[in-house]
């Protein structure tokens, strides 16, 4: 029982202390007339991918290699097949074709790229799987990549790009906003780390599969609930950039971050829960490309969020 309480209060001060941080920084950044495009594209981004980088580096730090793991790898499969797929089935989701021929192989590139450091035993004859410190090093290099990318496709949008609309305050609220956000997301990712290590043991599962389903779930709800909220306000394509940019993210900078802390062992995170990684990401592409072209149906949705529980059964059933 005390470790639920830790894993939902941890989860309840990550995401408090996610949306904190992420205000007050971003309004400190509007005060030195940053525009509001470049402040969504990073400090926004980064707030909604706090706590995947929080918890993976609070394991990575703790020993749990397996959790940090299967965090990343569980959001990632998450977001495609949950987040997509609910949005899809509560708003057709029309996609743009520079979506679908750029940003979307990203998200494919991410995960083969992933898959391909994790697996040492096979490209290497080495004796374990391990994302090591220099695999860290390279993950974050194809972030700066990234972040290039990111900010040339903002100069060359000029006005007409979207950014997110900053709340200005007072730098007094700032300064306390992006110090009480912090601390929530250190002493709530020390709870959650702790409450879902609890759990795994108490059920007698392993670390990587409370990763990929509880922890993963629990770090992906900024997503969700993002996204569900654009469908229901008639706007369902912000769920594509969401998805896009919380899935580079979480592969780039916070796998690469928590591997250049602390070398992260694969263990029971293996081949299958890879290939599952990497279909997804294909299986976004193709329903958005070929079914009914650039359009991600009802049906669609459907069938994305089937694939995902028939994941999690699989998961299940192999404890």
């Amino acid at each position: 029982m005390l470790d639920i309480l830790f894993l939902v209060g941890g989860l309840a001060l990550i995401l408090v202390g996610a949306n904190a941080l992420t205000d007050g920084a971003a309004a400190v950044a509007k005060r030195f007339n940053i525009s509001d495009l470049v402040i969504g594209l990073t400090i926004v981004a980064f707030g909604t991918s706090a706590p995947e980088l929080v918890i993976s580096s609070m394991a990575a730090l703790g020993g749990s290699a397996e959790m940090a793991i299967g965090n990343v790898v569980g959001s990632n499969i998450f977001n495609v097949l949950m987040i997509i797929g609910v949005t899809s089935c509560v708003m057709p989701i029309k996609v743009e074709q520079g979506i679908m021929s750029k940003e979307i192989p990203l998200v494919i590139l991410a995960s083969l790229v992933l898959a391909a450091l994790a697996n040492d035993i096979w490209l290497d004859g080495d004796i374990s799987n391990i994302i090591s410190r220099v695999d860290g090093l390279i993950l974050l290099g194809f972030f700066l990549i990234f972040l290039r990318y990111t900010f040339a496709i903002a100069r060359n949008g000029g006005d007409e790009a979207e950014g997110e609309k900053i709340k200005e305050m007072p730098i007094w609220k700032s300064v306390l906003f992006i110090a009480a956000g912090l601390a929530g997301l250190i002493y709530g990712g020390e709870l959650f780390v702790d409450g879902a290590s609890g759990i795994a043991t108490a059920l007698g599962v392993s670390e990587s599969i409370i990763g990929l389903t509880i922890v993963a779930c629990g770090t992906s709800l900024p997503e969700l609930a993002t996204s569900v909220t654009a469908a229901l306000k008639k706007n369902p394509g912000i769920a594509i950039g969401n998805v896009i940019g919380s899935n580079l993210f979480n592969i780039f900078f916070v796998l690469g971050c928590s591997a250049t802390i602390s070398p992260l062992p694969m263990g029971g995170i293996n081949n299958v829960d890879m290939l599952v990684l990497i279909s997804s990401a294909l299986l976004f592409w193709l329903v958005g490309w070929f079914f009914k072209k650039r359009t991600i149906t009802r049906i669609e949705g459907a069938l994305l969020v089937v694939c995902y529980i028939a994941y999690t059964a699989f998961l299940i059933s192999q404890q």
